[in-house]
């Protein structure tokens, strides 16, 4: 057994401290050590996005980023998103616009669309489209959750 690492970082704005092996990814950190279950486990290849979080602001998939990794930075899981039993505007808006299905991929979606939206509160539909293209859905297709991202970038602007 590999010697465990101290990882201090901060979680949905919480200072988070947890032990992980070296070799071990942000993703099982997540879900095993710290039992948030919302990123979901897909490819563990980076190729579908179920696992996206934010780190600094950015999406990243936490099956390619080891946890040490995760030391001193900002992360942000799909369970960061609503405060306390208000949903953001995104989840509302999936929730409305029937943009999920099975909910494996929701996740990332939810968290590459919180990317865009913080970077570009007015997109295209084309950047909606290029911002989710590292998310892959087997169930429902991208109309309805690239129609969902626009109608929660009009609620975010209060249009």
């Amino acid at each position: 057994m590999a010697k465990k690492s101290l990882v201090e970082t901060t979680i949905n704005g919480e200072q988070v401290e947890f032990l992980c092996e070296p070799r071990q990814s942000l993703l099982e950190s997540l879900r095993d050590v710290l039992g948030l279950t919302g990123s979901k486990e897909g490819c563990l290849t980076g190729d579908c996005g179920a696992c996206t979080v934010l780190v600094d602001g950015r999406p990243v998939c936490s099956c390619l980023m080891l946890g040490v990794e995760a030391r001193g930075k900002k992360i942000t899981t799909v369970e960061g998103l609503a405060e306390g039993t208000r949903l953001h505007p995104l989840q509302q808006k999936f929730l409305e616009d029937a943009s999920l299905q099975c909910g494996i991929c929701t996740p990332g979606f939810l968290m590459s669309a919180k990317s865009l939206l913080d970077r570009n509160p007015n997109p295209t539909e084309a950047e909606i489209r290029y911002a989710l293209a590292g998310n892959l859905c087997r169930c429902t297709g991208y109309d309805k959750i690239v129609r969902a991202v626009q109608d929660a970038a009009r609620v975010i602007q209060g249009r």
